[in-house]
C-alpha cells in the first residue's frame, strides 16, 4: 500500500512497517519481515502467513492471537458462535470447577499454534511444496476444525451418528462459512478435506492435502498442544502444561510424514505423552466425569433406540439445547443437570478376553438389564435404568514420529517410552465401572455375593 510519496505500508501481526525502497530492512523489523524485505517481499507463503494479521484476540493461554479481518469474520459467524456455548470438557467442571472454557477458545488456540507451526516449517523448506491458498486453507481448518463437534465432550462419540469431522466439512461447505472461508484466500473444499479425511474429491494437490492432514492430526499437532495446556490451566492441575515454544522450534518439515524431529525433542515428546496419560487418569476419566458421561450416553442411546429422538435432532446442538431435548425424554439427564450422579459400586481392570463384548455400546444395554435382574433376585429392586456399565472410549498414544538424527522411529529411538510403556498406559487407564442409582447404593453394597454377581 503506497501512501503519498512514502514507502509502502506493510501491515503485519507485529504492527505496520514501511517497506524500504532500498530493500534494506528497518532496524525494528521482526526477523520474518526482515527476511521478506531482503528478498524483495515476494508473494510467498511466508508473506501470506505474516501480512495483514491486524485483529488481535486476547487469549488466556497464548496472549495476543492475531487474525486477519477475514478470519475474524469467521469467528463472528453463527456456526462458530455455537462453539462458545459448548464446554471443552463437558461435565469436568462438576469436579474441577474452573473447567468452564469452551470449544471456541480452544479453536482459536489451535489456529494460533497452527499458524506458528506452519510459519516455522515454511521457513525450513516446506514452502517449496505448499501454496498460498493451501496455507490459508490450513489456517481455516485449524480455526474451524470443531465446527461440527457434538456438545457435552465425547458423550456422543460411540452413538450411531455421523462423525463430527464429517459434520464439520458439511458446515464449511454451506453458507455463510463457505463464502467467509473463500474471502480468507482459502479453498472451502480443500479446508473441509483437511479436517474430514473421507472427503477427497476435487481437493487440488493431494500431496499438499496429505501434508496438512498430518500437521492437524498427529503426535505433535496444534490440537493436542493446545488442549493439554489449556485443560490443565483451567482445571488447575500441573501436569498438562507443555513447552510449546521448544516443541515448535525442533520440528522439521517432511512432505510425507508432516513433521520429523531431532533427538533433542525426545524429552519434550515424552512429557506430552505422559501429560496425556495423567490428564486422562485424573481429569478426563475421573470417576465422577465417567458417571456424567455414561448417564448422558445411556439416556441418548435409549432415546435413539426407542425412536423418541432421531439422529438428525442431535446435530447442531450446544450443551444447553442438548439438555433441553433430553430432559423431555429421560430422568437421567435431569439427574446430571442437578448433580445427582450415579455411584460407583465396582471397578474392574479391563481384560480383553472377559470384557471385549462391552466395547459394543448396544450390547452393554443388554448386560445392564441382566445385571439389574440379578440385583432384583438378590433383594435390591433395581430397574435397568438404575444400572450403568461404563467402558471408556478408545484412546491411543501416537508416536508415529521419525527422529531424523537417529534415523529411526520414536519407538525405536533412545526414548524411554517404548511401545510396552505406552501399552501399559492404556491398560492402566481402561477400567470397567459399574454405576448404580445413588438411592440404591447402600443396599447394593451390603449384598454378600456382589462380586459373584459382577
Amino acid at each position: 500500500m503506497q501512501v503519498g510519496g512514502h514507502a509502502p505500508l506493510v501491515p503485519t501481526a507485529f504492527g505496520v512497517f514501511h517497506y524500504p525502497p532500498n530493500g534494506v530492512p528497518p532496524r525494528n523489523a521482526p526477523p520474518v519481515l526482515a527476511k521478506l524485505i531482503s528478498v524483495g517481499m515476494p508473494a510467498s507463503v511466508q508473506s501470506v502467513l505474516s501480512e495483514g494479521f491486524t485483529s488481535p484476540v486476547r487469549d488466556v493461554l497464548w496472549g495476543h492471537v492475531y487474525l486477519t479481518p477475514e478470519l475474524e469474520a469467521l469467528t463472528a459467524s453463527a456456526p462458530f458462535m455455537r462453539l462458545h456455548r459448548i464446554l471443552q470438557l463437558g461435565p469436568v467442571h462438576q469436579t474441577y470447577p474452573g473447567a468452564t472454557h469452551t470449544r471456541a477458545s480452544h479453536s482459536i488456540g489451535v489456529y494460533h499454534l497452527g499458524r506458528r507451526l506452519l510459519r516455522n516449517l515454511a521457513g525450513l523448506g516446506a514452502e517449496s511444496w505448499i501454496t498460498r491458498e493451501g496455507a490459508m486453507s490450513f489456517l481455516c481448518a485449524c480455526l474451524l476444525h470443531d465446527l461440527g463437534h457434538f456438545p457435552y465432550t465425547h458423550s456422543l462419540k460411540e452413538l450411531p451418528l455421523l462423525p463430527h469431522e464429517s459434520l464439520t466439512g458439511d458446515v464449511i461447505l454451506k453458507e455463510p462459512v463457505k463464502s467467509l472461508v473463500a474471502k480468507c484466500g482459502a479453498d472451502p473444499g480443500f479446508t473441509a478435506a483437511i479436517i474430514d479425511v473421507a472427503r477427497n474429491a476435487g481437493c487440488g494437490n493431494r500431496d499438499e492435502l496429505h501434508f496438512y492432514r498430518k500437521l492437524l492430526s498427529g503426535c505433535l499437532d496444534p490440537d493436542k498442544l493446545d488442549y493439554l495446556s489449556r485443560d490443565a490451566k483451567y482445571c488447575g492441575v500441573p501436569y498438562g502444561m507443555q513447552d510449546v515454544d521448544f516443541v515448535l522450534s525442533r520440528l522439521i518439515p517432511n512432505r510425507e510424514r508432516g513433521v520429523d524431529m531431532d533427538s533433542r525433542l525426545i524429552p519434550g515428546v515424552e512429557a506430552i505423552l505422559f501429560a496425556k496419560y495423567l490428564m486422562y487418569r485424573t481429569v478426563y476419566w475421573h470417576r465422577n466425569v465417567r458417571a456424567c458421561t455414561s448417564m448422558i450416553k445411556k439416556a441418548l442411546l435409549q432415546a435413539l433406540e426407542s425412536g423418541e429422538i432421531v439422529g438428525d435432532e442431535l446435530y447442531g446442538l450446544d450443551d444447553q439445547s442438548l439438555f433441553a431435548l433430553l430432559m423431555k425424554k429421560t430422568g437421567l439427564a435431569e439427574s446430571v443437570w442437578n448433580g445427582k450422579l450415579y455411584s460407583v459400586v465396582a471397578e474392574l481392570s479391563y481384560e480383553d478376553e472377559k470384557h471385549s463384548v462391552l466395547k459394543d455400546i448396544g450390547k452393554r444395554l443388554a448386560y445392564e438389564e441382566r445385571l439389574a435382574g440379578k440385583f432384583r433376585s438378590a433383594g435390591v429392586p433395581l430397574e435397568p435404568s438404575d444400572v450403568i456399565i461404563d467402558l471408556p472410549e478408545p484412546v491411543s498414544f501416537e508416536t508415529d514420529l521419525f527422529v531424523r538424527d537417529e534415523n529411526r522411529g520414536f519407538a525405536e529411538s533412545t526414548s524411554a517410552f517404548k511401545n510396552e510403556t505406552l501399552n501399559s498406559f492404556v491398560r492402566t487407564l481402561y477400567t470397567v465401572r459399574i454405576f448404580v442409582n445413588p438411592d440404591f447404593r447402600e443396599k447394593v453394597e451390603t449384598i454378600p455375593p456382589l462380586c459373584d454377581i459382577l
